[in-house]
C-alpha cells in the first residue's frame, strides 16, 4: 500500500513538472539516456521544448492636434465639437502618416518656390499651395479614374475653360507651370464669388454648381454648417491638417536633413514649328537624352509624337544647343522636312508673366495677323474674364478695354470682342 501511495505521489510530481513545461514554453535541453544506440546518439542528443518569446512593447506617443487654425487668414471654429473631430480625424491621418509626409516634404523643395510665386503675383494666400498637395499629392503625371488631370486636378471642361486645352495627344493639364495659373485664376474667381476661403475651395472640388444648389436648399452659406459629399466634406478639413504638419514639420518630429529633398527642375526651353508629327525618340536622339527623360519632362505629350504645330519642348539643362545644332542638321538634309526647324531657344526658365503664354511661332502674312485680331467670343455658362483672357492670351484689362467693361461680371451669351 505504501510503494501503491509512493507511485501515485511520483505520478503527480512528474504530471505538475509536464504542465509547467507547457506553461513556461518550450526550451532545448539534454536528454540523459545513456543506453541509446551509438547511431541515435546524435539525433536525439537534444530535446525540444517550446519557449515563448519575450513581450514585444511597442509605445506609440500621442500627438494633439493645434488649438486653434486659419484658412486663407479665416478662422476655423475648432470650439464647435463637430468640427474639431472633424479635424482631429484628418490632422491624425496626417500626422502618423510618417512616409507620406516626408514624400511631401521633398517634393515640396523642388515645386513650392514655383507655387509660392505664382501666389505672389496673384497677390493669393499662401495657403493655397496645400491645396496641389491633397490634389494630387505634388505629382505632376497625376490622374483620378474621374478623368481629373495634373498636379492640380481639373477636369477637362474647366482646364479647357482655364487655358488648359486638351488636343489630340496634347494635353496641357499636365503643364505644371500652365495648370498653376490656371488653378490659381480659377479659386481667385471663386472667392470673388463666394466671399469665403473654405466655400471657394469647397467649390474647386466638387464644382461651383453643387456648392449653390446645397448653399440654396440648406439656406447657409457657411462652408462648417453645410452638409456636402463626404469627399468635399473632408476635402477642406484635409487641406487644414496638411498645412498643420507641413508648415511646421519639426513640432511634429518630421526632421528632413538639408538637401535631401528634390531639387528644382533645371531646363533648357525650345520653341519648335513642325509641320508633320514628329516622334519623341527623335527629340531624345537630338538632345542627347533618352525619351524617358523627354516624357517626365514634358507631360503634356501623352502619345510617343508630338503633333505638328507650334510647341515649346522641355529639355534637360545645357542641351538646347546640342538639340538646335542636331534638330538643323536633320531638317537640312535630303530627306528631310524643310519646314520642321527652331523657332526660338530659352536657356532660362520662364519669367513669371510668361508662362501661361503661347509658344512662338512664325509670323502670319499681314493679311491672316489682321484676320487673328478680329475675333468674336460668345460667353458660356461658366465662363470668367479672367480665364477668357487666358485662353486668347490677352490681359484682362486688354479684353476689359476691348469692349468697355467697368467689372469682371459677364452674362450669359454675352458677346466679347477678343482684341
Amino acid at each position: 500500500m505504501n510503494g501503491w501511495r509512493q507511485m501515485r505521489r511520483l505520478g503527480a510530481i512528474a504530471a505538475t513538472v509536464g504542465l509547467l513545461f507547457v506553461i513556461c514554453g518550450c526550451t532545448t535541453v539534454p536528454t540523459a539516456n545513456t543506453a541509446q544506440e551509438p547511431g541515435l546518439a546524435n539525433a536525439q542528443e537534444k530535446q525540444l521544448v517550446c519557449v515563448n518569446p519575450a513581450p514585444v512593447t511597442t509605445n506609440f506617443p500621442y500627438i494633439a492636434p493645434p488649438n486653434s487654425i486659419d484658412l486663407c487668414g479665416e478662422p476655423v471654429p475648432l470650439n464647435r465639437q463637430d468640427v474639431y473631430e472633424r479635424f482631429d480625424r484628418e490632422f491624425t491621418l496626417v500626422v502618423y502618416n510618417h512616409a507620406q509626409v516626408y514624400l511631401w516634404l521633398k517634393r515640396m523643395e523642388r515645386y513650392f518656390p514655383v507655387i509660392e510665386e505664382r501666389l505672389r503675383h496673384y497677390n493669393l494666400p499662401d495657403d493655397l499651395k496645400y491645396v496641389a498637395i491633397v490634389e494630387s499629392d505634388l505629382l505632376p503625371n497625376a490622374c483620378s479614374p474621374k478623368g481629373a488631370a495634373g498636379p492640380w486636378q481639373f477636369m477637362p471642361s474647366t482646364g479647357s475653360a482655364y487655358g488648359l486645352a486638351q488636343k489630340g495627344s496634347v494635353d496641357k493639364r499636365y503643364d505644371f507651370e500652365r495648370s498653376t495659373d490656371s488653378a490659381f485664376l480659377l479659386l481667385s474667381d471663386l472667392h470673388k464669388k463666394y466671399n469665403s476661403w473654405s466655400l471657394a475651395i469647397a467649390s474647386y472640388n466638387c464644382g461651383d454648381r453643387r456648392i449653390l444648389e446645397e448653399s440654396r436648399l440648406q439656406g447657409v452659406r457657411d462652408y462648417y454648417d453645410m452638409r456636402l459629399p463626404q469627399e468635399t466634406e473632408r476635402y477642406v478639413i484635409r487641406i487644414l491638417a496638411v498645412k498643420a504638419v507641413l508648415s511646421n514639420p519639426h513640432q511634429y518630429g518630421y526632421d528632413l536633413p538639408k538637401g535631401w529633398g528634390y531639387q528644382e527642375l533645371r531646363l533648357d526651353r525650345v520653341n519648335v514649328s513642325l509641320s508633320r508629327p514628329v516622334p519623341i525618340q527623335t527629340i531624345a536622339n537630338a538632345a542627347g537624352t533618352t525619351y524617358r527623360e523627354i516624357k517626365r519632362l514634358n507631360q503634356i505629350y501623352r502619345s510617343d509624337t508630338i503633333p505638328a504645330g507650334n510647341h515649346e519642348i522641355k529639355l534637360p539643362a545645357g542641351s538646347a544647343q546640342l538639340f538646335e545644332q542636331n534638330f538643323n542638321a536633320a531638317s537640312a538634309g535630303p530627306s528631310a522636312d524643310p519646314e520642321i526647324s527652331i523657332a526660338e531657344r530659352d536657356d532660362s526658365p520662364p519669367a513669371p508673366a510668361a508662362v501661361a503664354a503661347a509658344p512662338a511661332a512664325k509670323t502670319p502674312p499681314p493679311g491672316a495677323q489682321q484676320k487673328t485680331q478680329a475675333k468674336t467670343y460668345v460667353v458660356k455658362k461658366g465662363d470668367s474674364l479672367s480665364a477668357i483672357a487666358m485662353r486668347y492670351n490677352v490681359s484682362t484689362r486688354e479684353l476689359k478695354a476691348a469692349n468697355k467693361l467697368k467689372s469682371d461680371e459677364l452674362t450669359l451669351g454675352q458677346k466679347l470682342r477678343v482684341p
